[in-house]
């Protein structure tokens, strides 16, 4: 269950694999700071394609850094306006 993270919500001209596969981007470059490992124990997500959402953990420094690489990431990818990012305000089962 994540409980504190940033809910990400796509507008329909993008496609949800395409932002999956740039958080998959995200989680590597955040290798490259903290090491695979820790990458693997601290961070988390969840994918809502009812929704088209993507919830990213933030509780720990990994989790952080994936956060601010992806947004990062997607604003490059599919620009500003493709999708907007929020603190996470309640609970999400994963």
């Amino acid at each position: 269950m994540i409980t504190e993270g940033y809910k990400y919500q796509f507008a329909r001209r993008v496609r949800l694999q395409d932002a999956e596969d740039t958080l998959l981007l995200a989680l590597l470059a955040a290798e490259g700071i903290h090491g695979r490992p820790r990458v693997r124990m601290d961070s988390a997500y969840a994918v809502d394609p009812a929704v088209r959402t993507i919830v990213v953990d933030s509780s720990t420094d990994v989790g952080q850094d994936v956060c601010g690489i992806y947004t990062s990431f997607l604003t490059k990818e599919f620009s500003g306006q493709a999708f907007d990012v929020s603190p996470l305000d309640k609970e999400i089962k994963t």
